[in-house]
């Protein structure tokens, strides 16, 4: 009985240890993630600068990009009006002699 006893309290002692060797292990392995996802935080924040820039001239060039866009479209409205207006004015200044040199004329 004391040989039995004895084996099962050495079990119990291997047991304790190898508890305690995984809870070293697991607390070994919490501070190792929690270490590295500090320093992942402080690499992102780091970066955030870069981030901010970098959406700065984006938004920069998507604004140039629209503005070229919009001034382009500015500048064809401008010569289809400026045609028109070519192509009409003799008409118009034929028109207004009329309008001037006929007293019949009713506008």
């Amino acid at each position: 009985m004391d040989q039995t006893l004895q084996r099962l309290l050495d079990a119990e002692r291997k047991a304790e240890a190898i508890v305690r060797q995984a809870d070293e292990e697991r607390d070994r392995i919490i501070q190792g993630a929690l270490q590295e996802a500090h320093a992942e935080e402080e690499r992102f924040e780091a970066r955030i600068p870069e981030l901010h820039r970098s959406f700065i001239e984006k938004a920069e060039q998507r604004a140039n990009q629209t503005n070229n866009e919009l001034k382009k479209r500015y500048d064809e409205h401008h010569v289809q009006l400026r045609n028109l207006a070519e192509k009409h004015e003799n008409d118009a200044l034929e028109a207004a002699f009329q309008l001037l040199t006929d007293p019949e004329i009713d506008g």
